[in-house]
């Protein structure tokens, strides 16, 4: 059990360190997150207090109640990804006023949009989680 606890450890972190990345981005760095990062916030931002209620606890409830966040999250960051991409039709983008869901204007490390980052963040944790659910099935 004290093994798979550091598999909801690793997810509870990358929530964090994704909740703290929006948090400067957006008020720090002052960028107005568009309307699928607003959605995909909404995902993550529930995600660091559950796991982290579910790690310190050691309850594996926690680890069950995050999974339709983290699979929520993987459709809005992976819909913006093709969109940012262009694989999906500019009449289908939902932000009409205010800032483009398309047009990213940050990259990271070289070239990396946020979107991909959202998706590879919600990815790595729903497969921390499932992990973990597998490893502690009774």
């Amino acid at each position: 059990m004290k093994r798979s606890w550091g598999l909801l450890l690793i997810a509870w972190v990358i929530a964090v360190a994704a909740t703290a990345g929006a948090l400067f981005i957006g008020e720090v760095m002052g960028m107005t997150p568009c309307l699928l990062c607003w959605y995909q916030r909404i995902c993550m931002f529930p995600l660091a207090i559950v796991l982290g209620i579910a790690c310190y606890s050691e309850d594996r409830r926690g680890a069950i109640y995050a999974l339709p966040l983290a699979m929520g999250g993987i459709a809005l960051a992976g819909y913006h990804t093709l969109l940012v991409a262009g694989l999906i039709p500019r009449a289908w983008i939902p932000c009409t006023a205010g800032v483009s869901c398309a047009d990213q204007k940050l990259d990271i490390f070289n070239g990396i949009q946020i979107p991909w980052l959202s998706l590879a963040a919600f990815s790595l944790i729903l497969s921390l989680l499932t992990i973990y659910l597998r490893k502690t099935a009774k």
